[in-house]
């Protein structure tokens, strides 16, 4: 058998390297056939010689197909420097052991050994055949060892009955042979002719693709120059109109400026659609990538059309929901244009109602976010066979739209292929009668999720300005100098003390109008401190104290206030609180528990 299908030839009569390199291909991808046909071969020996003679048969071709597997592999890349000639020499080869098996047949004393070497040579030729049915010369030199074991065949017959009935069956073979290659070289002729008118066709259809492209880009041109060019005559108009507005007019001159004035603005916003759909049709629409503020750009967006919402009589509500970040990186400019449209199209043409205006966000992987800018009126709706050209160019669904909106049409259009540029989409749902939704969607990286709002200061100033003493006993260094710091920012002056005997010692000698009383230090702790603060008839044994903590227990604050505390602060310091106890300082100490009982601040009550 051979796998060598559709070896050609070049200009030159030799072996084409293209046609040898894919039959070799062709080869390597269908060669596990070449064993199914062997195995039936096997068996068919397999009734007439014996097991023996069968399997040693099948076990030789078996051997001589494997090698010539790896031959074919070996030399599949090399097929254009010469090897082509390589094919035909080894499928010869193997054909030579596929041969054998008439002779096994032929010699095998069987009655029905001859009916098989003859039906064996013949299945031989068919196999070579219509495998090279493209290539007759390599089919009748690849197919020798086939006419090699006819011939020995009939030598033996010569002079016997069998001589001449076996030869008559050559030219039947043949004929068939023949009427195969013919019938093949038409079919391939015709393809072959197909193939021609195709690519003639191909030829055709993309130089008329061509001339479209050119034509289309011409047109596109011309648009952007003129809308270029009649842009500027507008605003000359729409300039002049406006200074001649601030001139004395009378009323009917008024009113015809007024109708300069909106036909112009009208023919402006023409121009202004008709040169970006020209910029997206010659791919020239620029986008930039900034950081955007979502709150800025809410504004932005929501801004001119709650006002002439709410002109018509329309409710007009705006909302956020889901992961909504701080900050995007995007086109500002082109995300507004987008949703500007949609607004104005859900206001324009709602009569009744309200327009909603619903900005969704969901958290994606790799600090992105997916936005969905949901647009709801209450209008009239859109039928579903409408729906379809609802993105066209030029085109309003009810022609009637026009006259009393007017508007070219390209707003939707122009909308939709920039969101597609920016790998977003805008989609609609509508019901005839109840109204339609508009969602644009589109996704953006995050700069930020949430932003940083620094804190308010926390000044130490009390409302009647006046400034305090302040002993502050700390063991801790950090703790009395931001102490200090803070007091001083605010014109307090202030002592320091480092235990509670330091600070017993100060307060009998010198008047305070606050304590502020560590708890947790060498020597006295706080709370022994504030009991010999409050027992000794000094100048401070009415002056309010407040203790610190970094225990936050019910008990330690019940403890610090029976020692004679007045308020009771838990550390890190909260100086919002400290500044309220402060500025009830001139009140005493009743003022003070009055504050801290009202539950106006974080220190504990009593």
């Amino acid at each position: 058998m051979v796998e060598s299908d559709g070896i050609g030839k070049s200009a030159s009569g030799e072996p084409g390297a293209g046609e040898a390199a894919q039959a070799l291909r062709a080869i390597l991808q269908t060669q596990y056939l070449r064993y199914l046909i062997i195995g039936t071969w096997a068996l068919g020996l397999l009734a007439t010689v014996g097991f023996a003679s069968a399997a040693l048969w099948f076990l030789g071709t078996v051997a001589a197909g494997a090698i010539r597997g790896a031959v074919e592999k070996r030399i599949s890349d090399r097929v254009g420097t010469g090897w082509g000639l390589v094919f035909p020499a080894v499928a010869t080869a193997t054909t030579a052991a596929w041969a054998t098996a008439p002779l096994i047949a032929w010699y095998s004393g069987h009655p029905f050994g001859p009916a098989l070497a003859a039906t064996l040579l013949v299945c031989g030729y068919v196999l070579v055949f219509s495998q090279l049915r493209a290539s007759p010369r390599q089919a009748l030199v690849i197919s020798s060892p086939y006419g090699v074991a006819a011939s020995v065949i009939l030598i033996s017959m010569w002079g016997g009955p069998l001589f001449w009935p076996f030869l008559s069956i050559l030219p039947l073979a043949g004929s068939g042979l023949v009427v195969l290659v013919m019938m093949t070289m038409l079919r391939e002729e015709r393809i072959r002719a197909f193939q021609e008118h195709q690519s003639h066709l191909i030829e055709e259809l993309e130089a008329a693709r061509d001339k479209a492209n050119a034509a289309n880009d011409a047109k596109s041109n011309f648009l952007g120059v003129i809308s270029h060019e009649l842009r500027t005559p507008m605003n000359g108009v729409l300039g002049a109109a406006q200074l001649l507005g601030a001139t004395r007019l009378e009323p009917t001159q008024r009113e015809y400026l007024s109708i300069i004035r909106n036909s112009g603005d009208n023919l402006l916003s023409l121009l202004n659609d008709i040169l970006d759909m020209t910029k997206i049709e010659a791919g020239k629409m620029t986008f930039e990538t900034v950081d955007v503020s979502i709150e800025d750009l809410h504004k932005r967006v929501t801004g001119p059309f709650q006002a002439q919402a709410e002109a018509k009589g329309l409710t007009f509500t705006a909302r956020f929901e889901g992961d909504i970040p701080t900050v995007v990186r995007g086109d500002p400019l082109r995300v507004c244009q987008v949703i500007h449209n949609l607004l104005s199209n859900a206001v324009k043409f709602t009569d009744k109602g309200e327009v909603s205006y619903v900005v969704r966000g969901e958290r994606l992987e790799s600090g992105r976010v997916r936005f969905d800018f949901a647009v709801t009126d209450s209008g009239a709706g859109i039928a579903p066979d409408d729906l379809a050209r609802l993105f066209q160019p030029f085109t309003q669904v009810d022609a009637s739209s026009t006259r009393r909106f007017g508007g070219t049409g390209l707003g939707l259009t122009i909308s939709r292929r920039m969101a597609n540029i920016m790998d977003g989409d805008i989609s609609v749902v509508s019901t005839l009668g109840e109204g339609s939704t508009f969602t644009f969607t589109v996704e953006a990286d995050v700069v930020e999720w949430t932003r940083q709002v620094a804190a308010e200061p926390i000044h130490a100033e009390i409302k009647d300005g006046r400034a305090l003493s302040v002993l502050v006993v700390e063991d801790h260094p950090v703790n009395r100098m931001i102490l200090e710091a803070w007091m001083g920012s605010a014109g307090h002056t202030s002592a320091t003390a480092e235990n509670g005997q330091i600070a017993v010692e100060a307060a009998g000698e010198q008047r305070f109008d606050l304590i502020i009383m560590d708890v947790n230090m060498p020597v006295m702790d706080g709370l022994t401190a504030t009991r010999a603060i409050r027992a000794c008839e000094g100048p401070n044994q009415d002056t309010p104290i407040v203790v610190l903590s970094a225990s936050a227990r019910s008990e330690d604050h019940a403890a610090g206030l029976d020692a004679g505390a007045d308020a009771y602060l838990n550390k890190p310091i909260d100086f919002a609180a400290l500044a309220k106890v402060m500025s009830r300082v001139g009140g005493g100490r009743t003022a003070i528990r009055a504050l801290v009982d009202a539950g106006e601040t974080t220190a504990a009550a009593a």
